[in-house]
């Protein structure tokens, strides 16, 4: 038995990326960049309008209104050069270029227009509505840089700069195997016989991952027949994963393939882990990575995340800020723990807070929360069916009602923090007010109002 950590130290040593590869940029987007990426256009290349309006002097508008001469119109795409002299306008739309001698431009909604006139209604700033050449990007910056994944964002960044292709880490090519006499593709099974899940699932899981799963079909509980399906996979794929036969049972072929293909890098190890515990793991002399994970599905599944995804990231590419996707090993730093909702029963008693500042006010929609705890209020009825009050007054059905609302009221609460946009640790509170008043304290008080309307709320 060897502990978690030691067995992905033994997984992850070693492993280098995949050598980096020239890809047209709709292939490269959710690959890793290889290399860095400098912008060699400015954006926008010349100075543009960003209104529909009026390219003017601003210095003619300082005694606004002014009444200055239409003498043109400029049109995006257009390629005549306008010049414009004192006491002009040009006509000028969203993205076409700024003519000479104008250093502004007033929106449309600014003027009005009389003949071969335009009247500008107020003064006008030096540089008003011009987007200025390369002021979203200038030559020489960085666009993209090693490690970062492209994004299709970066695929319009790096399309605006007429590249059509970039140098990426291509994405991991990986081959699926399932073994074992048992599995099936028949339509109806036989006795002993059972589906083949894991293949379709891993597929899947891997696609889902950005990575390029190939199918290998299955091999049954057949030494060569196993160690001919995976040599298949290592002849056109970067690594291979399959299920099943890695235990210790007498059909248990996997463990003796893998050594056999990784001599002097393969293991069979026992993990400190359930489900998952048995798992081989080699690397061929070619640095191909096999991976034989146990057959039972959730087995499968996490024995994916724990050891096969944190691999195809490493030879996905280096990622500086990013690493090898720890999340089903250890929460983030400063991670705040993650709190149920609606709260736990505790001690057989469900125990709602409210906050003092709330106490007494309820949200506009909503009738006023039953006071008390549920716990006091199921002691006081429990078994008084035949004698109609409580412990503190009050018919036994309407208190029954009042426990049945705010259990309701709480099962509301995610939902009801999903449709107020707020998150969980904004919440002062498990109340469905304590929510409302997140809401408002982020959004104001329209917000608030409007939500405290909604069907989520109502019904609550």
């Amino acid at each position: 038995m060897i502990a978690l950590e030691e067995a992905r130290e033994r997984v992850l040593a070693g492993l280098e990326p995949l050598a980096p590869v020239d890809l047209p940029l709709a292939d490269a987007v959710g690959c890793v960049v290889a290399e860095a990426v400098v912008a060699r256009e400015a954006v926008p290349p010349f100075d543009n309008s960003s209104m529909d309006g009026y390219a003017l002097r601003s210095a003619d508008t300082g005694d606004a209104p002014a009444r200055l001469r239409l003498v043109g119109s400029a049109f995006a795409g257009a390629s005549a050069a306008l010049e414009l002299r004192s006491g002009e306008a040009i006509r000028i739309m969203t993205g076409a270029p700024v003519p000479a001698g104008a250093d502004a431009v007033c929106r449309q909604e600014d003027t009005a227009r009389e003949g071969d006139e335009v009247v500008i209604a107020r003064p006008v700033t030096p540089g008003e509505s011009i987007r200025r050449a390369g002021e979203d990007v200038a030559v020489g910056d960085a666009l993209l840089a090693p490690g970062e994944v492209v994004t299709p964002a970066h695929r319009g960044v790096l399309a605006g700069q007429g590249l059509a292709r970039v140098r990426v880490h291509p994405r991991p090519r990986v081959g699926v195997l399932s073994t074992g006499d048992e599995l099936s593709d028949e339509p109806v099974l036989a006795r002993g016989a059972i589906r083949d899940t894991n293949r379709p699932t891993l597929l899947s899981t891997l696609a889902g991952a950005g990575f390029v799963g190939v199918d290998l079909g299955r091999a049954g509980d057949d030494a060569a027949a196993i160690e001919a399906a995976i040599a298949q996979g290592l002849a056109t794929c970067d690594a291979v994963v399959s299920t099943g036969g890695v235990s210790v049972g007498d059909a248990d072929f996997v463990k003796s393939v893998v050594a056999g293909l990784c001599p002097g890098r393969a293991w069979s190890m026992q993990v400190a882990i359930k489900p998952g515990k048995p798992f081989a793991y080699g690397r061929t002399p070619a640095g191909q990575p096999i991976f034989a994970l146990a057959g039972n599905p959730v087995s499968t599944l996490v024995g994916f995340e724990l050891f096969v995804r944190p691999a195809l990231r490493r030879l996905a590419g280096p990622r500086p800020r990013g690493g090898d996707d720890p999340r089903l090993v250890r929460r983030a730093p400063g991670a705040p723990a993650r709190r149920a909702h609606p709260p736990r029963p505790r001690r057989g008693r469900l125990r709602p807070r409210r906050t003092p500042a709330r106490r007494g006010r309820h949200a506009p929609g909503l009738a006023p929360p039953a006071r008390g705890r549920l716990g006091e209020r199921a002691r006081a009825t429990r078994g008084r069916r035949g004698r109609g009050r409580g412990r503190r007054g009050g018919g036994h059905g309407a208190r029954a009602r009042r426990d049945a609302a705010l259990m309701a009221r709480l099962l509301l609460l995610g939902p009801a923090r999903e449709a107020a946009g707020v998150r969980e640790d904004e919440v002062a509170g498990d109340s469905v007010e304590a929510v409302l008043e997140a809401a408002r304290a982020r959004y104001g008080e329209a917000f608030a109002a409007v939500l405290a309307t909604s069907q989520v709320w109502v019904n609550g």
